[in-house]
């Protein structure tokens, strides 16, 4: 510790020599740095405060209804690229602004310039953005803070307006293409169900299970065949063995009852009028019906002719046993029964035998068909989908013409701060200042330990490290003391002069920013 105070009063003192040289560097910088603050010009920051509110009454009212873009993305979006080339470019060909024109040369370089000089920001939470700008012009800097706010606000309109007519142009572009994906569609499906007529089958059943069913259908009416063949030999049995006239003593006394052939013709007629009720003219079954009640009708009339040539009551004779009539009706019934039975077996094993012949054949057109089906149903899907939203995008443009989705509120209009911002000259002034006093204690400082020189005992024994055998003192006499008195006048005289007129600067650069 003895040592450090002994060098630190070596180095004042040294520095107390060399006082003339310190006062003329610090004279010197100050100068300079004047000379470099009186160049810098102070600048003022220019800023503005925007929030977008994007929560309103229509928003959650059409939800659903129309498509919605995301408006706090968007606004975000628009921050970050609000200090844009184009934006920028407008900036300066604005005359308002007042923004000196560069050269060619340095154009682009101006532009990043300007670029890199605004600032686009967040301000705390939610969509609250802060734009800042600073210049050597206060009021240039209002203005140009002030285009830059229309220019944010009338951006999230044209961009809207944008977006939705370009929207509008894709779906529309989209719909007229898919539509002719449709009709080509259609048309393929259209000429391969053409091609293969009475080969694709129904829509809903493949090959394996159309003759699985057509099986089981002629399984079925070959089961109910034998069962109306034997019912009918058993009606054929009853009736042998019934006698077809009864005692005329057993006769009622009335009218004369309908014939055997009558009753068959009857119940014919009605199992007639059965069938057509459930099938064409064409029918299989009617065609048997009709031919049935034909056979009877000529056997009525046969019976009636013999009967006009004298037959009397021979083998012709109508049959007056009423068990024996009811059981000729129930043979009828249940021949017309049989004959229809066979003729849809006939039918069902013809189509069992063309969906057997195709067994080669059927699977790969089904498998074609249900092809064409799935890109039928997806083209159509697409299409669906695309004018479901053109709906929607369409309402979406009639709210994006009609109202406002984000409200813009300058929560703060562009002003500027009265007093520069850091470093102002006033600041620089004072820095100068304070810079050459301590460049140029900083100089000596530095020559005192370059050029060391010797005025004391223990100096002298701490630089050389060798012992000392005596010393010689200098005994200054009154002139040399009066005369030393005056230097140190002088000195503070200059360096009183030194800080006055910096304190004057300071203050005239503070009220009149000279």
């Amino acid at each position: 510790m003895q040592i450090f105070l002994t060098m630190l009063r070596y180095d004042v003192r040294r520095m107390w020599d060399r006082r003339w040289l310190a006062a003329t560097i610090a004279w010197g910088l100050a100068l300079v740095l004047g000379l470099l603050v009186f160049l810098v010009r102070d600048r003022y920051e220019a800023s503005a405060r925007i929030y977008v509110d994007t929560q309103t009454v229509l928003k959650p009212l059409m939800a659903g209804l129309a498509f919605q873009p995301d408006i706090d993305q968007q606004v975000r979006m628009l921050a970050r690229t609000l200090i844009s080339r184009p934006n920028v470019e407008r900036l300066f060909q604005n005359p308002h602004i007042g923004l000196e024109q560069p050269e060619a040369s340095q154009y682009d370089r101006q532009l990043e310039k300007l670029k890199d000089s605004i600032k686009v920001s967040p301000s705390g939470s939610g969509n609250l953005f802060a734009i800042t700008y600073r210049d050597s012009d206060p009021a240039r800097a209002q203005r140009l803070v002030e285009a830059l706010v229309s220019i944010f606000v009338e951006s999230s309109a044209d961009t809207k307006k944008r977006d939705s007519t370009e929207a509008s142009r894709f779906i529309e572009e989209q719909i007229k293409d898919y539509e002719a994906k449709l009709v080509h569609a259609e048309n393929r499906l259209k000429d391969f169900k053409i091609q293969n007529f009475g080969v694709t089958g129904t829509a809903n059943q493949d090959h394996f299970t159309r003759l699985a069913s057509l099986s089981d259908e002629v399984a079925k009416l070959r089961l109910e065949l034998s069962s109306a063949e034997q019912s009918r030999d058993a009606l054929k049995r009853e009736l042998q063995n019934e006698d077809p006239q009864l005692p005329p003593e057993s006769l009622p006394s009335v009218a004369a009852q309908p014939s055997e052939l009558e009753q068959r013709l009857q119940a014919q007629y009605r199992v007639l009028d059965e069938l057509l009720r459930r099938y064409t003219d064409d029918h299989p079954d009617v065609i048997s019906a009709r031919r049935m009640i034909a056979s009877i009708e000529r056997q009525i009339k046969e019976e009636a002719e013999g009967k006009a040539k004298g037959n009397g009551r021979g083998r012709g004779a109508a049959a007056t046993n009423p068990v024996y009539q009811r059981l000729r009706v129930s043979l009828a019934e249940a021949e017309a029964n049989i004959a229809s039975l066979r003729s849809q077996l006939t039918v069902q094993q013809g189509r069992l035998e063309q969906v057997r012949a195709l067994a080669n054949r059927m699977p790969q057109v089904e498998a074609d068909l249900a092809q064409l089906n799935r890109d039928y149903d997806i083209v159509r899907k697409n299409y669906e989908q695309l004018v479901s939203r053109r709906e929607a995008a369409s309402l979406g443009v009639k709210i994006d013409q009609s109202s406002q989705l984000a409200d813009f509120r300058i929560v703060e209009p562009p002003r500027v701060a009265p007093t520069p911002v850091f470093p102002s000259r006033k600041v620089l002034a004072v820095l100068a200042m304070f810079a050459s006093l301590a460049l140029a204690g900083a100089a000596v400082f530095g020559l005192g330990r370059l050029r060391p020189t010797v005025d004391s005992l223990a100096v002298l024994q701490q630089l050389s490290d060798r012992p000392i055998l005596g010393s010689v003192s200098l005994i200054r006499g009154p002139e040399q003391r009066s005369r030393r008195k005056r230097d140190i006048y002088r000195f503070a005289g200059v360096m009183g002069v030194f800080l006055a007129l910096h304190v004057v600067w300071v203050v005239l650069i503070a009220r009149h920013g000279l």
